[in-house]
C-alpha cells in the first residue's frame, strides 16, 4: 500500500471503497496521514475482511490508476 498514491488519489479511492463495502462510513475512511494501520483496521472491523485482504484490495485499486 503506498502511502503517497493513496494520499493523491484518496477521495476517488474512498468512493470505490464505498462501493466495494456499503456499510462503510465516512468515518470509517477517515484517512489521516502516519495512520493507514488504523485506517485498514476500522475497514477490516467493519467488513469482516482480514488486515491483508483489505491491503490487497487498495494495491490492486491503486495499480488502475
Amino acid at each position: 500500500m503506498d502511502k503517497l498514491r493513496i494520499k493523491g488519489n484518496w477521495n476517488e479511492l474512498k468512493g470505490r471503497a464505498k462501493q466495494e463495502w456499503s456499510d462503510l462510513t465516512d468515518d470509517d475512511l477517515l484517512y489521516v496521514e502516519g495512520k493507514e494501520d488504523e485506517l485498514l483496521g476500522r475497514i477490516q472491523k467493519r467488513t469482516g475482511k482480514s488486515k491483508d485482504e483489505v491491503r490487497s484490495w487498495f494495491d490492486r485499486e491503486l495499480d488502475r490508476f
